[in-house]
């Protein structure tokens, strides 16, 4: 990884007119992405994972959404908050691509996978002509080229299928191709192994390393599965109320955990050495983009919450680690109210103080 951030986020607000006022889905978000570097952007359904993704592509819908002043994504130094239209269509799967959730809402049902994938090839001349090759023939054989490197069998035959006539991990695939055929700087992964088996799920994540490690795209890979993430990011970002409550390198994030979201997260993984009666739950649920709760946002859901915490925390280094690691918590000041709580032991009711 160079030392250079390809990709840097700073004070990232998004906001969604709704009738019960503003929802902040995305409030104030900031971070950087290196080459070759995966960076994952953890959380609950609902904290701003994509919301953060379609931001930083000019993709949010508005109205009702807007990006708020002051919010800059900067691509190699490039401001993209702003940019016109025509600017961000040669961003898009050029510079930055993307694989979205669900191929199969994502890929065009009435058009070939091979004419998908030949589109953004096409469009952002990602090709090389042979000599007496037609520029019509060198897209369609880079198509099929691009097929076989992300693993499809077949790749000529399978060029003219429809996308119901592939797998799920196929179509998902598919998606790959589509978003690497460009030899994008970044490529971002909207939970890249959603509804796809345990199997295919490895076969996919393989797939996304050895392409990183030809290509050297930095990658920010979204997602609510931990055992992803401790098998392929190098960092992590934890996302809950639309804001970053914790940053920190895989290992010591997966050693230690700072903030309690990160903890109650963890502490739900099942853990295979280790017999207990139940898994541990984060009680309660995200609250409404446009009703977050004052002062710190898991506060109600913590089962460490005291006065202080309704002021909200700013996010800060943790003692002594340096700028890798942060957190967005009090108990950077008090740990020793950390003692005889905590998620899977005797958890306080939520909204006690």
């Amino acid at each position: 990884m160079t030392g250079e951030p390809l990709l840097e986020v700073r004070s990232l607000r998004t906001y969604f007119a709704t009738e019960q006022g503003d929802a902040r889905a995305v409030d104030g978000v900031s971070f950087e992405v290196r080459e070759g570097e995966t960076l994952a952007l953890v959380g609950e359904s609902g904290c701003g994972k994509s919301v953060t993704a379609l931001s930083i592509l000019g993709l949010v819908p508005e109205p009702p959404g807007r990006v708020l002043p002051g919010s800059s994504v900067r691509l190699r130094g490039e401001e993209l908050v702003g940019a016109s239209e025509t600017r961000l269509r040669e961003i898009r799967g050029g510079e930055i691509g993307m694989i979205f959730q669900e191929p199969m809402t994502s890929l065009n049902p009435v058009f070939t996978v091979g004419n998908q994938v030949s589109e953004a090839i096409r469009e952002h001349q990602s090709f090389a002509r042979r000599p007496g090759e037609s520029r019509s023939a060198a897209i369609r054989r880079t198509t099929i080229e691009w097929l076989g490197r992300v693993g499809i069998s077949e790749p000529e035959l399978r060029h003219g299928y429809y996308p119901h006539q592939l797998s799920g991990g196929m179509r998902q695939r598919v998606m790959i191709a589509m978003a690497l055929s460009a030899r994008p700087a970044v490529l971002i992964a909207d939970e890249p192994t959603t509804a796809l088996d345990v199997t295919v799920q490895a076969q996919i994540l393989r797939l996304l390393a050895s392409l990183q490690e030809e290509l050297g795209t930095a990658i920010l890979l979204i997602t609510h599965d931990l055992g992803v993430v401790a098998q392929t990011a190098d960092r992590v970002l934890v996302m809950y109320g639309g804001q970053i409550v914790e940053e920190a390198p895989v290992a010591p994030l997966f050693r230690e955990p700072r903030h309690p979201y990160t903890e109650g997260l963890l502490h739900a993984v099942p853990d295979l050495y280790r017999r207990r009666a139940r898994l541990a739950e984060i009680p309660g649920s995200v609250p409404h983009a446009a009703a977050w709760p004052e002062g710190c946002r898991f506060r109600p859901r913590c089962p460490y919450a005291w006065e202080r915490c309704f002021e909200p925390p700013p996010l800060v280094a943790g003692s002594a680690e340096g700028p890798a690691r942060q957190d967005r918590c009090w108990l950077e000041e008090e740990p020793k109210r950390r003692a005889g709580a905590g998620f899977g032991v005797a958890v306080r009711p939520a909204g006690s103080p």
